[in-house]
């Protein structure tokens, strides 16, 4: 289940709440019982140690060139 992090606007609290996706924007009170809160974008982060090319990259000829693809312009 997907953990959504949300803050307080009266005590300024940061708290997060596992709820399924389909009530992610539903209201939710703080620990303290505040109602006023609001729902914190979160940064997801996916990570890869690879140095590689993505697939894309290597299927085209591995990119970079600017404009001519790598050729020599002019």
């Amino acid at each position: 289940m997907p953990r959504y992090e949300y803050r307080c606007r009266t005590c300024d609290d940061t708290f997060e709440l596992s709820r399924p996706m389909a009530e992610s924007s539903a209201p939710a009170d703080c620990p303290s019982g505040h109602a006023d809160t609001v729902k914190l974008l979160s940064a997801v982060a996916v990570g890869g140690s690879s140095s590689a090319p993505a697939p894309a990259a290597r299927a085209m000829g591995g990119g970079g060139g600017g404009c001519c693809g790598g050729g020599g312009c002019g």
